[in-house]
């Protein structure tokens, strides 16, 4: 049964659901190779949540195939960007425990904890840290987790059919997998506050008009979008783009002198790639470049 985040873990957690409009009769999970379908296609590496009786709730199994992919495209050349989306009517309609490893032992100080910070935060992490551009095509609810998981993406778009929900607040929980991380450096502490304590669900219109979302487009228009993106995207100088996306990551952690200094090191960096070369190059010749990801 999805639930919002992960924190409901425990004997409990069952009877907690993450979107209002998620089947909780779902049936049990099948092998995470069927429920996150991947494709590499012109450079893009294509990750599918693929369980749409259950809103794509995400479970254990299908998180670590995630956090591996994103791993792999990280350290595969041939991967220039990447495209998260779903199947059906739900995007991700939070985290769903079954297929978790059993607890052997009663709950004890510091399991749930430990359950967020190995779960939630590392799907979360595994998107902000890879080293590849990161769309999210977002085709329709995005509830709790998954709400965080499409806001760790680089770039957001999503259908004129998707909602956006805090949800932890209806189930009487805090905000895990990175959200009071996210959404204030997104939106500002108020309007993050406001989400968060409200947990009312949010429009893709009304997302895009407060910087959550890129662009919103008719739901049959968003695979050919995505594709667009993604494809210009994996064109472009591949290593620039990441020491690009680390330093806008890192920009709100850190004071001026921290910034410019990483931001000196990054260019120095990125002036020993192929494509820096070439980017150079080909201003200088006055022709497009050609740019190969190295």
């Amino acid at each position: 049964m999805p639930v919002s985040g992960e924190a409901g873990a425990g004997p409990d957690a069952h009877a907690r659901t993450g979107a209002p409009d998620a089947d909780p009769r779902a049936a049990d999970p099948a092998p995470a190779a069927a429920t996150v379908l991947h494709t590499l296609d012109g450079g893009v590496s294509w990750i599918t949540l693929n369980r749409p009786e259950a809103m794509n709730a995400v479970t254990w199994d299908q998180r670590e195939r995630v956090i591996a992919l994103l791993a792999e495209a990280s350290a595969d050349p041939a991967v220039r960007a990447v495209v998260l989306t779903a199947t059906g009517r739900g995007f991700c309609a939070g985290a769903d425990l079954r297929g978790a490893p059993a607890q052997a032992r009663e709950r004890a100080p510091g399991d749930v904890s430990r359950t967020i910070r190995l779960g939630a935060q590392r799907l979360i992490a595994a998107v902000l840290d890879c080293e590849k551009p990161v769309i999210a095509a977002v085709n329709g609810t995005a509830a709790g987790i998954g709400a965080h998981l499409a806001f760790a993406c680089d770039l957001v778009l999503a259908a004129d059919t998707a909602k956006f929900i805090e949800v932890f607040v209806r189930r009487g929980l805090v905000p895990d997998g990175g959200g009071a991380y996210l959404l204030p450096r997104l939106v500002g502490p108020q309007r993050a506050k406001e989400l968060m304590f409200f947990g009312d669900a949010l429009t893709a219109a009304d997302a895009e008009q407060l910087g959550l979302v890129n662009r919103t487009v008719p739901a049959g228009e968003l695979e050919a979008l995505a594709k667009e993106w993604a494809s210009r995207l994996a064109a472009g100088p591949t290593r620039a783009l990441a020491l690009t996306k680390q330093l806008v990551n890192a920009s709100l952690d850190g004071d001026r002198a921290t910034a410019f200094a990483a931001e000196a090191a990054a260019q120095e960096i990125n002036m020993a790639t192929r494509d820096a070369n070439e980017g150079v190059a080909s201003f200088v010749e006055r022709r497009p470049p050609t740019y190969e990801g190295r």
